[in-house]
């Protein structure tokens, strides 16, 4: 609208300027007076604010207060159209630059039924869904082929197929049977499927897979939004839903279960996996063990996307102290491959994994003995360290690491082995030398001489 306004009062002003382009080519492409038209463009897009402030696309809050009922009966409704049209709508509301300041974002998640529809989306697809070792190939029906008519199989493909030089009769036959059939083949094709007379069709099943992902990555969205946060952690559906989807990683499409990941480890400072035990309605059966298990298993996944979010979950599930009888169990399994990640070369995998040592190593004495008996743990430690890391504060928080650890008269014994090493990193790096001063202090200090002072998981 700016331009067009700025082009008619360059023409009322100037008297006579340049012909209006015509719609489809580019501006200033019109024989008369094209270096004009050109320094006009080229003004009239400095002026603009895309110029200014980047490519973006504003939709006005009202949009959702008119209708939020509408979106909701659209992705009830099960229609394509529809759906598709709530979905693209959801997507558009909920998404959000990185450094975007909106003070005018809706809480969609607090709309009336808006998180049960969505989620209704993801649950038809997982409801057709089969795993990819069940899911049954095309199969090629030769029952019949250039064979007598048997009753089985596309008998007037058969028949069509037979080639019987020097039988006139069998030709006609054949012929006459063929030109039968050209009508009435594709309106028998139906029956001839077994599956697509009450399921979908390989077509239907892309849809309704795609749908589900655009659901997900809508519900994804929400969990970023602060006034959702609430909401989305205390939805026992929403939270059975996505450790269902990340527990079927191995199966499931990757985007969906990336999804699912993403929107758990954004909830994850406010879950409580008491929910799974609570007295609220349940759709999918999972209990606290069962959720776990699905975390430890995208940790030991093949993706290191996957690993990097699954790390940094289990470091925030575990500040809740409610949710630590369900961790403990596993914590031996946790620590094996949270080290393993520490040997990775890339710096994500070792920040993700230092930053949850860091949450698990806060808890109790239990874990503190264990991750220092963990093979290579305090080598990997170490080597994060001497690197250095890129970041600082993964540095810092490696040598609060081997404090902890150095805090339990237990592991004095095998920390002692490296006390050279501590020593060298105390005169080396004066960024961390108030840490390994009191790890060194720690070693060499009687037993009944340590200052015992109350550590708790925010530091206090």
């Amino acid at each position: 609208m700016q331009k067009r306004e700025f082009a008619k009062s360059g023409g009322q002003s100037g008297g006579s300027s340049a012909p209006t382009p015509k719609r489809g080519r580019p501006f200033g492409s019109t024989s008369a007076n094209s270096a004009a038209a050109a320094a006009a463009a080229a003004a009239a897009e400095a002026m603009s604010p895309s110029a200014l402030l980047g490519p973006s696309l504003h939709i006005h809050n009202s949009f959702v207060e008119q209708n939020n009922k509408r979106i909701v009966l659209a992705l009830q409704s099960g229609l394509k159209s529809e759906v598709t049209w709530a979905l693209n709508t959801l997507t558009l509301l909920s998404f959000k630059e990185r450094d975007e300041i909106r003070r005018d974002v809706t809480p969609l998640a607090k709309i009336p039924s808006l998180l049960d529809a969505l989620l209704l989306i993801i649950d038809d697809w997982r409801d057709i869904a089969l795993p990819k070792d069940l899911t049954r190939g095309a199969r090629v029906r030769s029952l019949g082929v250039n064979s007598s008519v048997t009753g089985f199989g596309t008998e007037y493909d058969a028949l069509a197929s037979i080639q019987t030089p020097g039988s006139g009769v069998g030709s006609s036959a054949g012929e006459a049977l063929g030109k039968k059939s050209t009508g009435k083949h594709q309106s028998s094709q139906w029956w001839s499927e077994e599956d697509g007379l009450f399921n979908l069709d390989d077509e239907g099943r892309a849809e309704k897979q795609l749908c589900a992902i655009a659901a997900s990555n809508v519900i994804r969205n929400f969990s970023f939004m602060p006034d959702n946060e609430v909401v989305m952690a205390q939805h026992r559906h929403c939270l059975e839903t996505v450790y269902q989807c990340i527990n079927d990683h191995m199966t499931e499409d990757e985007e969906l279960v990336t999804n699912s990941l993403e929107t758990i480890v954004n909830l994850a400072h406010l879950m409580d996996l008491r929910i799974f035990s609570s007295s609220k309605q349940s759709f999918i059966k999972i209990n606290e063990k069962q959720a776990v298990q699905a975390v430890l298993g995208i940790l030991n996944s093949s993706v290191k996307a996957w690993n990097c979010a699954a790390a940094e979950l289990l470091g925030r599930l575990i500040i809740n102290p409610d949710n630590e009888p369900f961790i403990s169990p596993l914590i031996p399994q946790i620590h094996k491959r949270l080290v393993d990640l520490l040997s990775i070369p890339a710096v994500d995998a070792q920040a993700a994994a230092v930053g949850a040592l860091y949450n698990l190593v806060e808890v109790n004495m239990d874990c503190r003995l264990k991750l220092a008996s963990e093979r290579w743990a305090i080598d990997r430690l170490l080597k994060v360290i001497k690197t250095p890391h890129p970041v600082p504060e993964v540095c810092r928080k490696a040598a609060m690491i081997l404090e902890n650890l150095v805090s339990e008269p237990q592991n004095r014994g095998l920390l002692l082995a490296y006390e050279n090493a501590f020593a060298e990193l105390l005169f080396q790096d004066g960024k961390y030398s108030d840490s390994f001063a009191r790890i060194l202090y720690e070693l060499t200090a009687r037993s009944n001489s340590r200052v015992a002072s109350a550590r708790g998981i925010w530091g206090m």
